[in-house]
This record gives C-alpha cells, structure tokens and sequence, in this order.
C-alpha cells in the first residue's frame, strides 16, 4: 500500500505518500502526482472510450501539502464530438490545483500519420541514472526511474531523459497513459533548468500538455528546454515521446525569482 503515490481515504480523500515530495521543499509535492491524480479523475468523470484527451492543463493554485486531499470532478461542457471536463484538489478545505481537459471524438477512419519534420526518438539507455542534486530535496526523484540521454540534474541548459514511475499513482491500479504522462511532465523545467538551484527559484504555476496519441509502455522520455528573457518570466518546453515515437509537448511558465 504504501508504495503508491496516493492511498485512499474514502469518499474522494486521498493521503500523499512521501513518494510525492517535490525537490524544493519536503513539506509540498512535486507537480508530478498530483497532476496524475487529476488526470485520473478526469478519466473516471463520465468516461467514454470512443474519446481522446488531446489537451490538458493544471494550474498549481498554491503550495501542495503532502498531506491529506480531497478530489473532485465535473463535466463542463458535454458533447457528442468534444467534451470539456474538470477536476480540483483541495488541502484544509482551500483548494490548491485545478485541471481541465478537453476530450475529442477517436476517429474510425484510417489515416497515415503525418508529421514534419520526421523527429528522431533519443534511444533509450541502458543504465539509470543518480536522481541526486545538491540542494535538491528527495522523494518524488527516486519514486521516478531517470535515464539521461543528455544533460543531468543539476547541469544547467537542455536536457533529455527517460522515465518511468517506479510506484502506481494509486494502490492496486497500473497508471494510465495519460497518468504516466501526466506525472512526469511536470519535470521538464526541472532538468533544463538554466539558473542555480540554490540562488533562484524557477516554478512553475501551470503545466500544460497537448497530446496527438496515447502514450504506449512505461516509458516516457521528456526532450526539455527553457527559456529565461531580461525581466521576463521563463518558458521550459518539452518533446513528449514513447518508445513508438513523439506523442505530443507539454509547457510550463515559470516564476523566475531570488531565493
């Protein structure tokens, strides 16, 4: 039980595990779990497997504690084509994430796939790689298994590098595709990141992810980057693949700031 990410509660309560302890602070999570959370409430919402999720978004609405929280979901905007769904996490009775997914009609029809230019996949790697990184604080970064094709934690600018969670999202249930994205993708900013952990903040209010097919396997890999401007915000983008190939991008905006 306690190797989940999450275990049940009841009536829609779930307790963070320490697996969900994000690297700045180990009294609040990584952005990881609890968008895999949201993401499977989204799913369970009136679910209808003749649908797709091509774009979802989370906004971090404040610090989430690991601690206990409570999980609702709602349909938006019904629809026969398209279909706008939502789900909130809420920690004391205040609540600290939102998300919103739009779902689309699966085609029946047979279509060649068509993307230009034609990306490469990194291959995947042999061996793991070390998730420690001064200043960095542990949990969710050895509930991850983290195989850098390029770059490190730690090592500033562009990087790439495969995940897989080494726990469910919760007790007992595989992680979706759409879960195992979810819960890795949160981490683009953190292993492309351009400034020193220890002098800047760099976090990111919102994460979101477009997708153009499902994920397939364990594996995800994340080709992440970012982008600091003069007196601007941050913008870390990544490539989202599997093992057949990409699968779609995720973007964060982030707070630059000193510590």
């Amino acid at each position: 039980m306690d190797d989940a990410f999450y275990l049940p509660l009841g009536d829609d309560r779930w307790r963070a595990t320490v697996h969900t302890t994000g690297p700045w602070d180990a009294r609040f999570q990584h952005g990881g779990p609890p968008s895999a959370l949201l993401a499977r409430a989204i799913e369970q919402c009136s679910p209808r497997d003749d649908m797709l999720i091509a774009r979802m978004t989370v906004d971090i609405l404040g610090a989430i504690p690991v601690d206990e929280l409570e999980l609702r979901s709602r349909m938006l905007r019904p629809g026969r084509s398209v279909e706008l769904v939502e789900a909130t996490l809420s920690a004391g009775g205040r609540e600290v994430a939102k998300a919103q997914a739009w779902r689309v009609l699966r085609t029946t029809q047979k279509i060649a796939p068509r993307q230009t230019p034609a990306p490469t996949t990194p291959s995947l790697r042999a061996e793991s790689t070390s998730s420690a990184a001064d200043g960095w604080v542990d949990g969710y970064l050895s509930a991850v298994e983290w195989r850098f094709t390029a770059g490190a934690f730690g090592q500033p600018g562009p990087a790439t590098a495969w995940t897989r969670l080494r726990h469910p999202i919760v007790p007992g249930e595989p992680p979706s595709p759409l879960q195992r994205v979810l819960a890795v993708a949160d981490s683009g900013n953190g292993i492309s990141g351009e400034l020193d952990l220890t002098k800047w903040h760099f976090i990111n209010p919102e994460l979101t992810v477009h997708l153009h097919r499902e994920a397939v396997g364990e594996w995800i890999c994340l080709e992440a980057q970012t982008a600091i401007s003069p007196g601007g915000v941050g913008l870390a983008t990544s490539v989202l693949s599997d093992l057949d190939g990409p699968i779609g991008v995720g973007a964060q905006s982030l707070l630059i700031a000193q510590r």
